[in-house]
């Protein structure tokens, strides 16, 4: 945790080269935390939450997936978000072997049938009527 290893909490929020001397580590702590207990992340995710609708952002893994449905069952909705690679390294993306191929980064690119795929690849107007489109399905399902 942060408090076991002294990190500045903040600064793992940014694409700092701090987050990335620590990024490894986080990662093997994770999935020490994983092995030992599939739904850790997921439960703590929605600890305490008491809105009709969460938005659970960054989930990495099938398991996280297949955690929510299993205890959520059909009212979850799955979105992923694309862009292209062209546009992400446009946003200073810049492949590293053993991170950006690891589960943490790619476990769901097979296995999920997502429920939405919204496009970001930077036009605004694309990307509102997609998330408008996404908001009124969830407005009709309330």
């Amino acid at each position: 945790s942060l408090q076991e290893h002294g990190l500045d909490f903040q600064r793992l929020l940014d694409a700092s080269a701090y987050k990335e001397t620590f990024r490894q580590d986080m990662i093997r702590w994770g999935e020490e935390k994983r092995r030992a207990d599939p739904g850790f992340f997921c439960r703590a995710a929605v600890e305490g939450a008491v809105h009709p609708v969460w938005v659970v952002s960054d989930t990495r893994r099938l398991s996280d997936v297949e955690w929510f449905r299993d205890v959520y069952g059909d009212v979850v909705q799955t979105v992923r978000v694309v862009a292209t690679e062209e546009t992400r390294k446009r946003r200073n993306w810049v492949f590293v072997t053993g991170v950006d191929d690891a589960e943490s980064e790619c476990g769901l690119d097979q296995g999920v049938a997502f429920d939405w795929v919204i496009t970001n690849d930077g036009d605004e107007l694309a990307l509102g009527e997609q998330l408008e489109t996404l908001l009124q399905s969830l407005h009709r399902s309330l």
